[in-house]
C-alpha cells in the first residue's frame, strides 16, 4: 500500500515567526491552484502574519493518483494527519476548505479534537439526508458534472473523481458532522451558487451556535470576494494572538 501523504504545493511565511498556520484544502475535480489568487492577495497583506500552506488532495495536482485507491475519508484524512505532521507547524492552525474540501475539513475537526483552532467553509454544499434522496439531488449533480466536464472531458470518468463525489460529497453523514462541529467556524456562500444548499445553511445555524454563515456575491469558486472574507477572519484571529 502507498504510504498515504498530501503533496504540499505551496508553504510561505513573511516571518520566521508567524502567529497562525492556514492550511488551504481544495474541491473536486481541482487542485491547489484553487486558491493562487486568495494566497496573493493574503501574502500581500502585511498586517497578516500567517504561514500559508496548500495541499493538493489525493487523486489531485501532484499528490499521489492510484487505482490501488478508494478516494475515501479514511484516506484523504490519514493523509491530511500525516501532512500536516510533516510540516511541523507550531502555531495555531486555521483550516480552510473549499466545496469537497469543506467536507474534508470538517470531517478532519471532528475525528481529531484539539488539532484546528477555527475552521473556514468555502461554498460548502451542504445536503441532509433527505435531498440526497430527492431526485432533483441527482439532477443537480449532473449539472455540475456537466459543468466539470466542459473544462476537462476526462475528468468526471476517473476513478478519483467517481469515487470522491460517491465516499465522500454525497456521504450521508456530512450535515451531520457539521452539527456537532465544535470550534468557531465560518461558512462564507456565494448568493448565486446553485451548487450549494444555501437553504440548509439557516437551519445549521440555529442547531449549532459555532456556525456563522457569511454570504458574498458570486458563484461557486474561490472569488476575491470570498478570499477578503477569509483575510478579515485572519486578521480577528492575529489581532486575538497579540
Amino acid at each position: 500500500m502507498h504510504k498515504l501523504e498530501l503533496y504540499k504545493a505551496h508553504d510561505f511565511s513573511a516571518t520566521a515567526e508567524p502567529k497562525i498556520t492556514v492550511v488551504f484544502i481544495h474541491g473536486i475535480a481541482s487542485n491547489s491552484l484553487a486558491y493562487a489568487h486568495a494566497l496573493e492577495y493574503l501574502e500581500g497583506d502585511k498586517k497578516l502574519n500567517a504561514r500559508y500552506i496548500a495541499f493538493d488532495l489525493l487523486g489531485s495536482g501532484e499528490s499521489l493518483k492510484s487505482d490501488q485507491l478508494e478516494y475515501t475519508y479514511d484516506e484523504q484524512l490519514e493523509a491530511l494527519k500525516q501532512s500536516l505532521k510533516k510540516a511541523k507547524i507550531n502555531t495555531p492552525i486555521i483550516l480552510v476548505g473549499h466545496s469537497m474540501g469543506t467536507f474534508i475539513s470538517a470531517r478532519f475537526v471532528s475525528k481529531n479534537p484539539g488539532v484546528i483552532k477555527r475552521l473556514i467553509l468555502v461554498s460548502p454544499p451542504v445536503y441532509t439526508v433527505e435531498d440526497l434522496k430527492n431526485p432533483a439531488f441527482k439532477a443537480a449533480i449532473k449539472v455540475f458534472e456537466d459543468a466539470v466536464s466542459v473544462k476537462d472531458p476526462t475528468v468526471v470518468n476517473e476513478k478519483s473523481f467517481q469515487n470522491s463525489m460517491k465516499n465522500i460529497v454525497m456521504d450521508s453523514k456530512n450535515y451531520e458532522v457539521l452539527t456537532k462541529i465544535d470550534i468557531p467556524t465560518d461558512m462564507i456562500i456565494g448568493l448565486q451558487d446553485q451548487f450549494i444548499a444555501s437553504y440548509n445553511l439557516p437551519k445549521l445555524k440555529k442547531i449549532n451556535p459555532n456556525l456563522t454563515v457569511i454570504p458574498t456575491p458570486g458563484h461557486h469558486g474561490v472569488s476575491h470576494e470570498k478570499y477578503h472574507e477569509i483575510g478579515r477572519i485572519l486578521k480577528e484571529e492575529i489581532n486575538a494572538a497579540l
